[in-house]
């Protein structure tokens, strides 16, 4: 109880003092509020981006891997991208994603893909530079795709080249205001394309990528619109693994596969690239290991600088009220006692800017996500380590006035000028 009453009368006093001392208290509250924010902003806006990223990525799908013709990173052990070694490649073809599906006995689905630009037209209204996505059946499956109205090709429709499209909710804005799509018809390229179905909104991930810009159709009509033979157009084949199945021995099957479908003999490199979402992730988290580094050191000399405008302000406060020190003194007042209320005066202090500095974090956080598409989140994470972070700082800056204050003599205080 004593403890608690000492601990009370302590942050008590500092509340007085600090309303006593308002241009001086304001002051204080700006070195550390600046410092907060920095450090805590910069957290908050790489956590977002990084949170942003990883959905993105999960979107492509963490048991899943592109066949493709380029690998995504350098091979293991260089440094340098070598792609005069991957120019000659062959690119992945429809009839491989067939051979997969039949020979795969670890693989869920699989589905062939490729995209191109293209006008897209209906009755007046047009869009230029449209993103068509040709593909094969299973790609519904493999990205798990959702149908908003309508329904998704049969696989007749697919194997055949049927002239019909499925479109994104962005495609339907623009091309439809309003109207309902189903049954309606668009040109692209001169061909002509029912609409049977509309996808959910998605919204855009990280690499830019979206369904909702996309005029889906059939990767079999798409070969009478664009030459695709020996042609890099960004084939990939998606391969999506069972359930419960491990990893390596995925990769290995997959591998053995498409080394069996190329007739690569056993010394022959493979002439295609399997990439894989965690090699991606694993680049990226030694990207955000180097930006929150970055982030707590230019932060971190914010705060500092704040700590020292707290430290100075106190040594001004305990030789204001070295009269006061004494009296209590006199009085019978303990060292702990008086250390303790000042270390608690910086402590609330240092407290106070911190909770503004926060505010204006999330108050920015708002203006942010409300004016952008990209959303920013404070977390709770971030609030108790701008807490935690003004309490120590206000703890180190005020130890040595409080130490100072601790250490008068009572009746050199009492008679000081």
């Amino acid at each position: 109880m004593l403890v608690l009453r000492l601990i009370y009368e302590s942050i008590l006093f500092a509340f007085n003092s600090l309303r006593a001392n308002r241009l001086r208290t304001f002051l204080s509250l700006l070195g550390i509020t600046i410092g907060i924010f920095a450090i805590i902003s910069v957290f908050t806006v790489i956590d977002s981006l990084e949170r942003y990223i990883r959905d993105s990525l999960d979107s492509l799908g963490s048991n899943m891997v592109y066949v493709q013709k380029w690998p995504w990173t350098p091979p293991e052990g260089e440094t340098e991208y070598p792609w005069w070694k991957y120019m000659n490649r062959p690119v992945p073809e429809i009839g491989e994603t067939e051979e997969l599906l039949r020979k795969g006995k670890t693989f869920d689905n699989a589905a062939f893909l490729f995209g191109f630009s293209r006008t897209a037209q209906f009755g007046s209204s047009k869009i230029e530079n449209a993103t068509v996505m040709a593909t094969s059946e299973g790609i519904l499956d493999v990205w798990n795709l959702q149908i908003a109205s309508g329904r998704y090709f049969t696989e007749s429709e697919m194997r055949n080249g049927a002239p019909v499209a499925v479109i994104g909710s962005e495609i339907e804005k623009q091309l439809f205001e309003g109207m309902n799509p189903i049954g309606r018809t668009i040109k692209i390229q001169g061909y002509k394309f029912q609409i049977i179905g509309t996808y959910e909104q998605m919204g855009q991930d990280a690499f830019g990528t979206s369904m909702d810009k996309n005029i889906h159709i059939s990767a079999v009509k798409s070969f009478y619109m664009i030459d695709v033979r020996d042609k890099d157009r960004g084939q990939t084949i998606c391969v999506k693994a069972r359930d419960n199945v491990d990893s390596d021995q995925f990769m290995a099957e997959l591998e053995g596969i498409m080394r069996n479908i190329r007739q690569l003999k056993p010394m022959e490199e493979n002439d295609f690239a399997l990439n894989e979402v965690s090699i991606v992730s694993n680049q990226f988290d030694q990207f955000f290991a180097v930006f929150n580094l970055a982030g707590a050191i230019i932060g971190g000399f914010s705060i500092i600088v704040g700590g020292f405008g707290i430290a100075n302000i106190m040594f001004v406060s305990v030789k204001e009220r070295t009269k006061i020190i004494g009296i209590q003194k006199s009085l019978g007042a303990k060292k702990y006692f008086i250390l303790l209320q000042f270390i608690f005066e910086a402590i609330v202090l240092s407290v106070i800017g911190g909770i503004v500095g926060l505010l204006l974090i999330f108050i920015g956080t708002q203006i942010v996500s409300y004016a952008t598409e990209f959303t920013i989140i404070l977390t709770v994470d971030n609030i108790i380590n701008g807490l935690l972070i003004s309490s120590i700082i206000g703890f180190i800056a005020g130890f040595m006035p409080a130490r100072a204050a601790a250490k008068l003599d009572p009746v050199i205080a009492i008679n000081s000028v």
